[in-house]
């Protein structure tokens, strides 16, 4: 049977938990320290809380643990794997192999997308580290990770789905570091990359202005979610940790919708957490932020987003007229007030709206609002607040029976995993039938995590068993169930047989595989030798230690060359293709980013779109 894991992101337990009632089989979530999104660290206890509630219904509570460490804080780091085991997270998800050295608890290691796995030979190595599970980089395709798991089955693979992308490889970003000391590795990336920037070529001349050059859409791959799981990949990853809680139950119910759709045609494909969910309202991704969607897989797409790094959101139609204090929408889709609106580079909010005419809070807006522009919806006023309220519930099916015997009866629930009796007695003989309020208390299930079709009452006898005792009966299966639940939990968590990570290492031979430069990663003695048993020996210091300026600070499969039309190999009308200003470009090519330069170097020797190219910090750059 083939595993099928939709896994969401937590910025807190509460988000968390919502994400499990909207039909996430698995939610990732940021330690408290020592996570790639400073910014979404969460206690312990809320950790254990979350871990809990996902437990009821087999879902997996993994942990982001995934910064790269100094010596000092590999200390805390050990007690913190320790804490956050014993709270019941399922997974650790690293970067920093300095981790592999020290007493970890029995817990799998999921090897993070920082650890920039996009071949073969890189998940192969992961695996044989002992990472039970590889995130595979966001740039590959699907025939690439087809290929992966093809070459390494053993090992299961996450793939992100949906949500922001990077336009660098993740791990290997050190541009907001060289800005501003705040290292993605770190979890502290200022995301230099959505600025406005110039780009000029070696002459001086400015090709564009102002222009958010690397900028990308957001990540919809809900179209080629059934390849992605065919080509291998079992775990199916919303990205955003940093996200509210309407965006995280309305995409993860789109997509728990939609792979349930696509499990019904493919008998060997299996749920791995339990529990039908039921939805008060009907999910549209175009209805949470986005910049604009790409599937990230078609190298000839536009999956770029120059104009603005904001939310654009929906396509609701064009300014058909201004006048006065409103404009009027050319569209079908229907306005409401309150609604946030976005008209070229314009964002604003709907004071009212009268049909299709639309009166902005601000009314100087107008000013830069012509006939023939596109208008957008970024926010949904009436969708944001019916969000704001329940929208889901998850209910595991149970089977009731209630067996009469003589002067005792037998309540047994039975939920496909495990099986749970309770028995009371005796009692006198009813003047009356009692089948119907057997069944009328016991059904009762109300806010736990079960419900029933029916109660099956099966014996001869009728028994008169008053309705607090049905009750109490009823509580207490339930409350046996959970604690059976839970236990079978325990006892699969404890299963697992920690490897001896060091000794593993000392097998393996990661020469070409890691790079031996500043690309590694290293800011522990324990990292170092871990490399250092796999056969690397000359590895320098993290750029997070020692910047050198001429390192390359990001490597992107985003070319500008073929988004402005002046691809060598790939000739095309991209929408950018009239901001080149002139046909010649003279490299080399710089970008002016908040006050500093940075060359670039187009990777055009085999087939640049799926090459990489690389910026380096210029230090003193002059024309």
């Amino acid at each position: 049977m083939r595993k099928v894991e939709l896994l969401a992101p937590a910025k807190d337990a509460e988000i968390g938990k919502e994400a499990i009632n909207h039909g996430a089989d698995a939610v990732y979530i940021g330690a408290p320290r020592f996570s790639a999104r400073a910014a979404a660290g969460n206690d312990i206890r809320d950790i254990e809380a979350l871990a809990r509630y996902g437990h009821i219904y087999g879902a997996k509570t993994f942990v982001a643990f995934n910064t790269i460490m100094s010596d000092r804080e590999l200390i805390d780091a050990e007690k913190m794997a320790w804490q956050l085991y014993e709270a019941g997270a399922d997974a650790l998800i690293i970067q920093d192999f300095g981790l592999l050295k020290l007493n970890l608890p029995p817990i799998e290691l999921h090897a993070s997308t920082q650890t920039d796995n996009r071949t073969v030979e890189k998940v192969r190595l992961m695996s044989q580290m002992g990472m039970t599970r590889v995130v595979v980089a966001r740039e590959l395709t699907v025939e690439q990770i087809r290929a992966i798991h093809e070459a390494v089955p053993d090992v299961e693979l996450e793939c992100f789905v949906h949500g922001a992308l990077c336009v660098c490889v993740s791990g290997q970003c050190y541009l907001s570091a060289a800005m501003t000391g705040r290292s993605a590795n770190r979890g502290e990336c200022a995301q230099p990359c959505r600025l406005p920037m110039d780009l000029e070529d070696a002459t001086g001349r400015v090709v564009t202005r102002q222009k958010h050059l690397l900028s990308l859409k957001d990540m919809n791959r809900s179209a080629r979610i059934e390849e992605l799981i065919e080509a291998g990949v079992t775990s199916l990853k919303i990205e955003g940790r940093l996200k509210d809680m309407d965006y995280v139950k309305n995409v993860t119910a789109y997509y728990r919708q939609m792979i349930d759709r696509i499990m019904e045609r493919h008998d060997d494909w299996q749920h791995v957490s339990v529990g039908e969910v039921r939805y008060g309202f009907e999910p549209a991704l175009e209805k949470s932020f986005n910049r604009g969607f790409t599937d990230y897989l078609n190298d000839r797409e536009a999956y770029w987003n120059f104009d603005t790094p904001k939310a654009i959101g929906q396509y609701v139609g064009t300014v058909d007229r201004v006048k006065g204090d409103r404009f009027t929408v050319k569209g079908d889709v229907a306005l409401s007030n309150g609604d946030g609106l976005m008209v070229g580079a314009v964002g604003f909010r709907a004071n009212r709206v009268e049909g299709n005419e639309v009166i902005p809070a601000k009314p100087e807006v107008l000013r830069d609002i012509r006939k023939g522009m596109d208008v957008w919806r970024n926010l949904d006023y009436r969708f944001q607040q019916m969000l704001n309220k329940p929208t889901a519930r998850r209910k595991i099916l149970v089977k009731m029976t209630l067996t009469v015997d003589d002067q005792y009866v037998t309540l047994r629930l039975d939920d496909g995993t495990t099986e749970i009796s309770v028995r009371r007695g005796p009692f006198e003989a009813a003047l009356k039938p009692q089948k119907d309020n057997y069944v009328k208390q016991l059904t009762k299930l109300g806010d736990t995590p079960f419900e029933t079709d029916t109660c099956h009452v099966e014996g001869l006898s009728q028994l008169f068993v008053p309705s607090s005792v049905l009750a109490d009966m009823r509580r207490e299966a339930v409350a046996s169930l959970m604690k059976k639940r839970e236990e079978i939990d325990v006892q699969r968590r404890q299963s697992f047989v920690k490897p001896d990570y060091e000794a593993l290492t000392r097998r393996l031979d990661a020469r070409g595989i890691i790079p031996e430069d500043f690309r590694a990663n290293v800011m522990n003695r324990f990292a170092e030798e871990i490399l250092q048993n796999m056969r690397l020996q000359n590895i320098d210091k993290a750029f997070e230690i020692e910047q050198d300026t001429q390192h390359p600070v990001m490597v992107t499969r985003h070319c500008l060359k073929y988004a402005f039309g002046h691809c060598p190999k790939h000739k095309n009308n991209t929408p950018e293709k009239d901001l080149a200003n002139g046909d010649k470009w003279v490299e080399p090519m710089v970008l002016k980013i908040g006050g500093k330069k940075f060359l670039l170097k187009f990777g055009c020797k085999n087939d640049c779109m799926s090459e990489i190219f690389t910026i380096f910090a210029i230090p003193n750059y002059k024309k």
